[in-house]
């Protein structure tokens, strides 16, 4: 069935004169002047055809045709303030939906989240990883982490800076490769082909050989010792994003996630 097209301005605006039985302390209600509200409420007779409001010698009365809608009017709104209420529930919700690279959650993101859950017993993490396409709203996602040179269609905020870095083990052959698929080496100098980047730093630190890793994936192994830097940092625009479509980036509990891993 087709919905008529309701006025919710102009009903708004009747809610509110009709209340006060005065458009100055109405416009003051809604923030407008006197002259806005006063136009509404024209608008809004011409639109249902009917007289509303009647100037007397004791000020502004509704009209009968005015007053028959209130009740029903009154209980709408209420209706719709219910309405939003339910549909800001989930705002009130401590669990998140995370998609990222095994990798990066194993190296950098999981002790980051633990600190963070540490702050509120009640936060609630579920990830998922994030290889191949996302699709939001299939996969119920708060928020998605991808290494890319931009947030694509999305919203999104970089972690760090794009820079990849050259690392080996500290007492570790560096004459061989360990390749993984986002940085590929010459198959002749290949000791080792592993998954992902993750794997590239293992093996590295275990001595397998030298690897190009994105560097904030790397820095708390070189913080640690298990692996050092053999070559300069290369900038490189690919980087880790924060990334989330419009209506999941403006939710409570992910603008402070990002604001708490942004830090």
């Amino acid at each position: 069935m087709k919905r008529t097209h309701l006025p919710l301005n102009g009903l708004r605006v009747l809610d509110a004169a009709a209340r006060h039985l005065s458009f100055t302390r109405a416009a003051d209600e809604l923030a407008v002047t006197p002259a806005a509200v006063g136009q509404q409420i024209r608008a809004l007779e011409d639109t249902l055809g009917v007289v509303l409001f009647r100037r007397t010698a004791k000020g502004l009365e509704l009209t009968p045709e005015g007053e028959a809608g209130l009740d029903a009017l009154r209980a709408g709104f209420l209706q719709f303030e219910e309405s939003v209420r339910a549909m800001q529930a989930g705002q009130s919700s401590k669990s998140l939906t995370i998609a990222a690279p095994r990798d990066f959650t194993a190296k950098w993101l999981a002790r980051r989240l633990a600190d963070y859950g540490r702050t509120d017993a009640e936060l609630r993490f579920a990830l998922i990883s994030s290889e191949g396409d996302l699709d939001f709203t299939e996969a119920n996602l708060d928020l998605a982490i991808r290494l890319a040179e931009g947030p694509g269609e999305n919203e999104g905020v970089k972690l760090a800076d794009g820079a990849f870095v050259t690392i080996v083990a500290p007492d570790g052959a560096a004459d061989t490769r360990i390749s993984w698929p986002g940085c590929p080496a010459d198959e002749d100098s290949v000791s080792l082909s592993v998954a992902d980047a993750g794997l590239a730093i293992d093996a590295a630190a275990s001595g397998f050989g030298r690897t190009c890793v994105p560097h904030l994936l790397a820095e708390s192994d070189i913080a640690a010792g298990r692996v050092k830097v053999l070559e300069d940092t290369r900038p490189s625009p690919l980087a880790y994003w924060l990334i989330a479509p419009l209506p999941q980036w403006r939710q409570k509990k992910v603008k402070a996630l990002v604001e708490s891993l942004t830090r």
